[in-house]
């Protein structure tokens, strides 16, 4: 059985189960309060984050640097969103998880240091174009 598929299917068991356990203990109306409740912060928050990363990506282009780590940050601030909306609450605990800076630069921090790497190897090399020329022919540098 593929990982993907038994994701597909443990995952709404468990945001079930949550949902049960978690109503049983402060009701049905503070549960659903709750998820809106969630939704909501989540989507104002994530909208922050998302101009705070547009705005650190295009200083990143002022100072011809690659942006790697804004575009893998606002994907996943995206990604993040869409699970505060699904009503769930293990959606919203790895929506928040995305979303917030410091654990989006301990999940996604090596990936944009491999790009950063490699764009400092690229700078070592000088890019030309070079024609051999013959002493046959009368041309002179």
């Amino acid at each position: 059985m593929s990982p993907i598929l038994l994701f597909i299917i443990i995952f709404p068991i468990l945001e079930i189960y949550l949902f049960i356990k978690i109503g049983s203990q402060i009701g049905a109306f503070n549960t659903i309060l709750l998820i809106f409740l969630t939704a909501i912060i989540g989507v104002y928050y994530a909208r922050y984050e998302g101009l705070n990363t547009v705005r650190s990506g295009f200083l990143q282009i002022i100072k011809n640097e690659t942006p790697a780590y804004e575009i893998i940050s606002g994907a996943a601030i995206a990604f993040a969103a869409i699970l505060l909306i699904i009503p769930g609450f293990a959606t919203d605990f790895l929506g928040f998880l995305l979303i917030f800076p410091i654990t989006r630069k301990l999940i996604f921090g090596n990936i944009s240091n491999k790009f950063k790497k490699e764009e400092e190897e690229e700078k070592n090399f000088i890019d030309g174009e070079f024609e051999d020329i013959d002493d046959d022919n009368d041309r002179k540098i």
